[in-house]
């Protein structure tokens, strides 16, 4: 089985796929320090199919630092062998061409490797996280760049934590685009502001690029913000997972992908130069 980590600076995510089959994820707050004694008891609590015999194997992706070595030990006691870091420097099946392919965030690759995978491209990933992240991966597999934005929540923490006067509040659809209290205010500017954003630089990025794209969203808030979006089609939430599978099956020696990324030829794409459209427009 393989043990996928992807250690973000809100939240690990942890999934053990069985083949390609995701068998189970799971997520932790990556806010506590926890030793590789703490993650190992969490992992044989969550996936007691490691504690087995049998081969394991692991990948961890990593934009935390300081929590890397803790994981990489725990990894490394419950499949026997050293797990897989993903970075710019091994094949992840996409050619980065950032101007300094080495500062790419780890998950940004994996998210890159599933997407033109799974979707094919040209393709826009939007992950909402810590940060709101855009990746825009183009013909013959490159990866060019993208957008980095405040996080939905962190942008609203920040906003409660500067204003004396407004203080926490749910974050939802709200029914009305305006607000009849200030707490309905708050909710239609965070969700609403979020919406817009996204399409505006979905919108710009394809007018610059001359693409008509897929765009797929993950991350914990992809679900809500793509119920309003005029512009995601797709809401995976398992995505960044997937992509670390995929890159460890095209580093494993007999990995099937490899054989599979030969054979894999470009699927049709639609005419560049239509542009974005909203999903009304396709009525």
């Amino acid at each position: 089985m393989l043990l996928a980590i992807d250690v973000g600076n809100t939240e690990v995510t942890l999934g053990l796929f069985d083949g390609r089959r995701l068998a189970r994820s799971f997520r932790l707050s990556s806010e506590t320090r926890r030793t590789a004694d703490e993650i190992t008891l969490y992992l044989t609590q969550v996936f007691p199919e490691l504690a087995s015999r049998g081969e394991h194997s692991g990948v961890i992706a990593s934009v935390v630092p300081t929590a890397t070595p803790s994981y990489l030990e725990a990894a490394r006691r419950l499949c026997g062998r050293d797990p897989l870091v993903v970075s710019s420097l091994i094949p992840s099946g996409v050619e980065i061409d950032y101007r300094d392919p080495q500062s790419t965030g780890a998950d940004r690759i994996a998210n890159a490797a599933a997407a033109l995978r799974l979707y094919g491209a040209p393709v826009i990933v939007v992950d909402f996280g810590t940060a709101t992240t855009f990746d825009v991966i183009v013909k013959d597999r490159r990866y060019i760049g993208g957008v980095i934005a405040p996080g939905v929540i962190t942008g609203a923490e920040h906003l409660i934590r500067r204003a004396a006067r407004l203080s926490a509040f749910e974050l939802r659809a709200p029914e009305h685009v305006v607000g009849r209290s200030t707490e309905e205010s708050l909710q239609s500017g965070v969700y609403y502001g979020a919406v817009g954003q996204v399409d505006a630089i979905v919108r710009r990025i394809a007018a610059e690029e001359h693409i008509r794209p897929m765009v797929v969203a993950t991350g914990g808030l992809a679900s809500m913000i793509a119920a309003h979006s005029e512009t995601i089609e797709k809401v995976d939430p398992d995505l960044t997972l997937h992509g670390l599978r995929i890159i460890y099956e095209l580093n494993h020696p007999d990995g099937p992908e490899k054989i599979q990324a030969a054979a894999t030829k470009p699927s049709p794409r639609r005419d560049p130069k239509r542009g974005v459209k909203s999903k009304k427009r396709r009525k």
